[in-house]
């Protein structure tokens, strides 16, 4: 018997609206939470579609960008699952096609991860096709740690109020890094291995912290809930105490050709399903969220230096981050889904990015702006006198083939990272 996966009925209702386009094949993403018994399946994301291809024709690239686009929007405790197909074609002419596309979507989506991987985490990712005429579904899995692996079948099952009574945790973090950069002419890919291997040290020390969930430290089996309690709000306050790192080989005085500091406080979120939850799922959740939202405001960072065709030698400036919002998944109870905002940005362009990435359909009222807020008055200090001109910005139309948040600020000699109230100095020596 393969794994089970429970599916909100909503993601029926959406995957019929699909059957319903003339689009001859449409893709998209299975977004949800993995548990030891089953997997959840809480939303499903079709994949934009792109001008210059036919709808008859897959485009591994694009289906696995947006995934990795899709993976940054997700609190702690979802995860992008697997794929789905909407075809008028039979399954086992489309199992190929979906075996690659899992396989790709799982490798860029975890090439990006800080975190270790731990030995109860599931490796099993779900393919849907959908039959457009008929409508019959067949679902399959596939290990993706195991690259000889054949698909196994699974069982689907529809069920209303998955995630009604499920468990949201939050927390705030205090951030303070300094990473030294590597002497000579620095380009956007030496900061990049650079800045990851020293944001992989920080990780490590977020995964060793104390945990503390309202307060009190809990045994790592302890259930938090007696059973699923539907409609009832469940909410929880963390707090994870970091103690001092010994002194390590980055610590000493050596020559380097600038550096980044990264400072302030970042709000982290995690939901986690009600059927008797441990507090190990939950710690690890928000764990992994905390070290996701920083590293991927840090990629953010690379990926528009490499647009700008910038290198950190030639590079001086104060760069805005943007800040994390919520936005919550209408009938998915207490699940929220999240962007990233920059400062010359509005709710609309947050609602913009949800239709594109996730297809949801959100009001400007619906994006939560509360809990991190952008410095309005930061005073720096830099190493030249003079500062330099701010840089034009770069814009254009968001699509999965690239970063879809556009908007960093670059003016003098050293950069800002916007979180709760966050600062990122990046200097050249």
């Amino acid at each position: 018997m393969g794994r089970g996966y429970i599916v909100e009925d909503a993601v029926e209702s959406y995957l019929s609206q699909l059957c319903e386009l003339k689009s001859t094949t449409i893709t998209g993403l299975l977004i949800g939470q993995s548990s030891a018994q089953r997997d959840y399946v809480v939303m499903a994301s079709r994949t934009p579609p792109k001008d210059d291809s036919s709808g008859d024709r897959f485009d591994r690239d694009w289906v696995t960008e947006h995934a990795r686009q899709v993976s940054r929007m997700l609190p702690g405790g979802l995860s992008v699952l697997g794929v789905f197909i909407v075809s008028e074609t039979d399954a086992k002419d489309t199992l190929i096609t979906l075996r690659q596309l899992v396989f790709s979507a799982e490798n860029l989506i975890s090439s990006e991860r800080l975190w270790s991987p731990a030995d109860d985490d599931v490796t099993e990712c779900v393919t849907l096709h959908i039959n457009s005429k008929t409508r019959k579904t067949v679902c399959r899995t596939f290990d993706v740690k195991d690259p000889k692996c054949i698909a196994k079948p699974a069982d689907w099952k529809y069920q209303s109020g998955v995630c009604s009574s499920w468990i949201t945790v939050s927390c705030c973090l205090n951030v303070n890094m300094y990473l030294p950069l590597p002497a000579g002419k620095n380009t956007t890919e030496t900061m990049e291995k650079c800045m990851k291997e020293e944001l992989q040290i920080w990780a490590q020390k977020i995964e060793s912290g104390v945990f503390l969930l309202d307060g009190k430290i809990l045994p790592e089996d302890a259930e938090l809930t007696t059973g699923q309690r539907r409609n009832i709000k469940q909410t929880y306050t963390a707090q994870l105490l970091i103690s001092p790192c010994e002194q390590r080989q980055s610590d000493v005085v050596q020559k380097c050709g600038g550096s980044v500091s990264i400072r302030g406080t970042i709000h982290s979120r995690a939901h986690v399903h009600s059927n008797k939850p441990k507090a190990r799922n939950i710690e690890k959740a928000l764990k992994r969220d905390m070290i996701g939202t920083v590293a991927t405001r840090v990629q953010m960072l690379l990926e528009e230096l490499v647009t700008a065709g910038g290198q950190s030698n030639n590079f001086g400036g104060e760069l805005l981050f943007p800040r994390r919002i919520f936005c919550p998944v209408k009938g998915r109870g207490p699940v929220c889904v999240c962007d990233y905002q920059f400062s010359d940005e509005g709710p609309s362009e947050a609602t913009e990015r949800l239709k594109e990435m996730l297809d949801i359909d959100a009001a400007d009222d619906d994006i939560d702006l509360t809990h991190e807020i952008t410095p309005e008055n930061i005073n720096t200090e830099t190493a030249d006198s003079e500062a330099a001109e701010p840089v034009e910005e770069k814009t254009e139309d968001p699509t999965p083939q690239r970063s879809s948040y556009i908007g960093v600020v670059v003016a003098s000699a050293v950069a800002l990272l916007a979180t709760a109230a966050s600062i990122m100095y990046l200097t050249d020596v």
